[in-house]
C-alpha cells in the first residue's frame, strides 16, 4: 500500500502530515533505489533527471555522485523540496503530461511512483527513453497491486480495496508497475535488470510506519467517501504488527535498462 506525491487522494491534506509521509518514505524506499544505482556504471560527470522528484532526497543523492555533471529534479508540486539546494541541482515544477525534454539530454533518469499516475504511463515512459543519452540508464521503480479479496484479513480486503480504489478514482494505474519491463524492452532499452520487493502489513518496520501515517493522514476520506468504516481502519492499523495478519499487498518492482550506445 504505497505511492508518493500526488497518490490519488484529494488535495488538502495538511503540509506537516505530507512532510511526515514524505521523510517516511525516503527511509522506507531510498536506500533501496540508491543501492540500485550504485550497481551502475555511474560517473561524475553524468547528467540525471529525477521525474516525480518528491521531496528530493534522491536529486540530492544523485548530485553528491554526479559532482561534475548535473541532476534535474522535476515535479509537478515541488513544495516539499528544500531551497538549499547543491549547486549541481536545479529544481523545476512541472507537468510532464504537458511538457518534453530533447531527445538524448541525459546519461540517467530515475522515475520512481510517476509513470502509473499520468494519463498515458505507457507513451510516458516511451518518451522518457527517447530522452537518454546513447548508453544512458532509465531507473523506474512503481507498483503493482495484489487483488484485495485475497488479502489475508477480513479488515485488510476492506482497507485495501478502499485504498486501490480511490487510486483509480483519481487516474492512478495501480497495476502498471507489471508492465514495466516490457514496456523498457519495446523502447528499444538494454541489459535489463529486474527486482521485486514485497510489500503491505508486516513487511517490515519501515513500510508499517510509512502505512501508519499514510492511513493516520490520508485515511480520513476512506470513511467520509463510505468505503471504509473507521473501525475497520482502526483495526488494520492495530494488526500491521501482528505476524498472523501479514499480508503482501503490494510489489515494488524495479527496472533498469540503458539505451544502446550510438
Amino acid at each position: 500500500m504505497d505511492g508518493q506525491g500526488e497518490s490519488g487522494f484529494p488535495a488538502g491534506t495538511e503540509e506537516s502530515g505530507e512532510r511526515v509521509i514524505g521523510r517516511l518514505w525516503e527511509r522506507n524506499y531510498d536506500s533501496g533505489t540508491s543501492a540500485l544505482l550504485e550497481s551502475l556504471p555511474f560517473r561524475e560527470d553524468w547528467d540525471c533527471l529525477d521525474l516525480g522528484a518528491g521531496t528530493g532526497s534522491m536529486a540530492r543523492w544523485m548530485a553528491g555522485r554526479a559532482r561534475r555533471g548535473s541532476v534535474l529534479a522535476v515535479d509537478v508540486d515541488t513544495s516539499l523540496m528544500d531551497d538549499d539546494v547543491p549547486h549541481n541541482l536545479t529544481v523545476k515544477q512541472m507537468d510532464l503530461r504537458a511538457e518534453d525534454f530533447v531527445e538524448g539530454s541525459f546519461d540517467l533518469i530515475l522515475a520512481r511512483a510517476v509513470f502509473s499516475q499520468l494519463p498515458d504511463p505507457d507513451a510516458s515512459l516511451a518518451r522518457a527513453a527517447r530522452w537518454l543519452a546513447p548508453g544512458g540508464w532509465l531507473l523506474v521503480e512503481d507498483f503493482c497491486f495484489m487483488p484485495s479479496e485475497h488479502s489475508t484479513t477480513e479488515t485488510g480486503k476492506a482497507v485495501i480495496d478502499a485504498y486501490v480504489r480511490t487510486f483509480e478514482a483519481h487516474g492512478v494505474d495501480a497495476y502498471w508497475g507489471r508492465r514495466a519491463p516490457a514496456l523498457m524492452a519495446r523502447a528499444g532499452l538494454v541489459e535489463m535488470g529486474k527486482q521485486v520487493r514485497p510489500l503491505g502489513p508486516g513487511q517490515g518496520e519501515t513500510e508499517n510506519d510509512l502505512m501508519r501515517a499514510r492511513l493516520a493522514y490520508q485515511g480520513a476520506p476512506l470513511v467520509d467517501n463510505g468505503l471504509v468504516s473507521a473501525q475497520q481502519l482502526a483495526e488494520f492499523v492495530a494488526s500491521l504488527d501482528d505476524p498472523g495478519a501479514q499480508d503482501i499487498a503490494t510489489l515494488q518492482i524495479s527496472v533498469w535498462a540503458r539505451r544502446p550506445a550510438a
